[in-house]
């Protein structure tokens, strides 16, 4: 089984709990405003890889994750879903924790995939219809479908949710937020992200018009008072 990744992260800190080896996959549906990785969005962008050379990789640094484990990330790892619930299966069979840090914006097979995920952090780009089509340029209908799976298979679930100066940085927004997110039953953990400028560089590169030019990064102060609300 071969997918293509954009590269990897050996000692991982913020995608999951412990150390953790993160692998950014190829391809993504969505255009999000605020994308930090851009070199993701084409599926053969990256490396082509087989799925034993990748956990190979992985199990070099094995015994670092005692703690940790493995996070596939993006682009957005559920559009290669032969290839990701082949690579997870191979990591909890070498008792790996695994997670996939995910829009919920792929192609199917959501049932397969989770059954082999043992944490799912979602990115929440947004909570009603109108907005989320001015944020990633798509409609919530893949999100929606696969939350409720994630839901139905009682998975334990990180959400994100990255506050733009200007587009939801608002007490009204958060307070929106945390109602929603009531209604979510297996929820353990929260994380607003502040817009970043990380990511400019990379568009020049590419030689692709950055959608939110201009914009500062958002204020951490501002950023820890909008917490407190959640």
């Amino acid at each position: 089984m071969q997918g293509f990744i954009s590269s990897c992260e050996p000692m991982g800190l913020v995608d999951g709990p412990g150390l953790r080896y993160v692998v950014f996959m190829q391809g993504c549906k969505l255009r999000c405003l605020y994308c930090h990785n851009p070199e993701t969005w084409r599926m053969n962008g990256g490396q082509k890889i087989s799925s034993d050379e990748l956990l190979n990789k992985i199990l070099r640094y094995k015994n670092y994750y005692t703690k940790g484990g493995v996070t596939f990330s993006g682009g957005e790892p559920l559009m290669q879903k032969e290839f990701l619930i082949d690579i997870l299966k191979k990591c909890q069979e070498n008792n790996l924790h695994t997670a996939i840090d995910t829009a919920g914006v792929g192609i199917g097979d959501y049932e397969k995939i989770l059954k082999y995920t043992d944490l799912v952090i979602l990115d929440i780009k947004a909570i009603v219809e109108n907005e989320y089509q001015k944020i990633t340029g798509s409609n919530m209908q893949e999100f929606n479908k696969f939350l409720q799976v994630v839901i139905k298979m009682q998975k334990k679930l990180w959400l994100r949710s990255v506050i733009v100066p200007g587009i939801n940085d608002t007490k009204e927004y958060i307070l929106k937020l945390k109602k929603y997110i009531k209604d979510i039953p297996n929820v353990e953990k929260v994380e607003l992200l502040p817009y970043h400028l990380y990511g400019v560089d990379k568009y020049k590169e590419l030689n692709i018009k950055y959608p939110l030019d201009g914009v500062e990064p958002m204020d951490l102060d501002k950023i820890k008072e909008l917490e407190k609300l959640l």
